[in-house]
């Protein structure tokens, strides 16, 4: 069984890279669901079946921003809770934010099986895709409350530290879809249909894999069906701090909404199909730097709580370091090789010309992307909701949406891709000013600490 108290003692940079790496690897692992969708929907169903995907992929992330807030929220008190010695806390943190998750999950997959054609209409989904885009949405939704559960049961394992088996469950996640897609795409002749029902089905597995861990008696948090109940303070605690991650995710979705529909205006779905397979490779790229976060989170919170404050900056420092140079790296990937990255998915013109030059462009503001990744992070994990919150909308919708509405009359579907590097920049010297003063703050409570032993710092 893994022990938390690990994460107060040792050095910095090795405790990070133990969490960091398998949340690495997973979160690499798990973004290939896009991806593998885009791949063989492209070659199976044709550029209209990924601007179809890219269309329904705002209502997806609804799912994915109502577990957040729980998921997030609810790790970061786990976290803090074990840093400082309060068990038991934890054990009810889990039990309340499991049922609000498997409860949410089941209205919200219900909701979304009646609502969505109406809402992929109003989205102005063109009358060529919507057939297909209301087949994927139409499946997708009936794995709402696996998806929610497991995207909350896997931050709960990590705020516990166990970040190895976090991984193993997106490998599995990833791997169950990734052999399904094929056989239900194009040996049942299932179609766009087919590459919804694969991710309901790998959905369904991660959520059994994750029960089984708990009901095992595998976690350091134990679940006791006693702890299942609405508890008020806890809901409170964890959702406001959670609150700044589903935002991130709802003005993810919302910035979709504004991108598609202005691409969708200004180049057709040729630009929208572009746009599809440019922002999953991109989401790829970045998936390590959510690795390094996802590692970053239950060391800061836990000895943000063990008001071991050296340790906190330590590991602010070098993980920024880190993402940066990863975000970088990636960013120069999709710069320097647009065309042959977006040709794996189709061999329509149309759709590379948009694609190569969506790249470039987008790639441009990848090397302060992990600044800010991690910078949100940290007001995650210390339990500082406004401030968290503020930096999930910034890049997204007080940034990227006005920068599109302005840039797509004027300049069409170039810029809309001017929109992302502006905003990335613009978000990143706003976040500069918010952390520098919390990281002055941690500065002086570690100057006035008294010292740590060897090897602890």
């Amino acid at each position: 069984m893994h022990d938390p108290q690990a994460l107060g003692q040792g050095s910095v940079g090795p405790l990070l890279l133990r969490l960091s790496l398998p949340a690495a690897v997973g979160m690499f692992v798990q973004a290939s669901y896009t991806l593998v969708d885009a791949f063989f929907v492209g070659w199976g169903v044709g550029p209209e079946g990924i601007a179809a995907i890219t269309m329904a992929f705002p209502l997806q992330m609804i799912i994915m921003a109502m577990a957040q807030a729980p998921g997030v929220g609810g790790a970061s008190l786990i976290s803090r809770s074990l840093g400082a010695g309060r068990r038991k806390r934890a054990e009810r943190t889990v039990g309340t934010l499991f049922l609000l998750v498997l409860g949410a999950g089941l209205l919200l997959g219900a909701g979304g099986i009646r609502w969505a054609p109406l809402l992929l209409r109003l989205m102005g989904t063109s009358p060529a895709i919507l057939p297909l885009a209301i087949d994927y949405t139409g499946a997708l939704f009936y794995g709402a409350p696996f998806f929610a559960f497991s995207i909350a049961a896997n931050n709960f394992v990590r705020a516990e530290g166990n970040a190895s088996f976090a991984m193993m469950t997106m490998i599995i996640s990833a791997g169950i879809n990734t052999l399904l897609d094929p056989v239900f795409i194009f040996a049942f002749g299932w179609g766009i249909r087919g590459a919804a029902l694969a991710t309901v089905v790998s959905q369904g597995a991660t959520a059994l894999w994750l029960g089984w861990y708990y009901l095992a008696g595998r976690s350091v948090v134990a679940l006791r069906w006693k702890h299942f109940r609405l508890r008020g303070r806890i809901l409170r605690e964890s959702l406001s701090v959670g609150a700044a991650a589903s935002a991130r995710q709802g003005a993810a979705s919302l910035s979709l909404l504004v991108v598609n529909g202005s691409l969708a205006a200004a180049g057709g779905n040729y630009a929208v199909a572009a746009y599809g397979v440019v922002n999953r490779l991109l989401l790829f790229a970045v998936m390590p730097v959510f690795g390094v976060v996802q590692g970053l989170l239950p060391l800061v919170g836990f000895n943000y709580g063990a008001k071991q404050f050296c340790r906190v900056a330590s590991a602010m420092r070098l993980s920024i370091a880190v993402s940066t140079f990863l975000c970088a790296a990636g960013g120069g990937v999709l710069f320097f090789a647009p065309e042959k990255l977006v040709g794996l998915f189709t061999s329509a013109p149309e759709v590379l010309r948009h694609g190569r030059d969506a790249a470039r462009m987008l790639a441009l503001g990848m090397p302060v992307v992990g600044f800010q990744v991690m910078a949100s992070g940290l007001f995650q994990a210390i339990g500082k909701a406004r401030p968290s919150f503020v930096l999930s909308l910034l890049r997204q919708v007080l940034l990227l949406i006005p920068l599109v509405l302005l840039l797509a009359p004027l300049r069409g579907v170039s810029g809309v891709w001017m929109a992302f590097p502006l905003a990335d920049f613009g978000a990143a010297l706003l976040t500069l000013g918010l952390y520098r003063k919390e990281m002055g703050r941690l500065r002086n409570f570690c100057e006035d600490a008294p010292p740590k032993p060897s090897g602890t710092a």
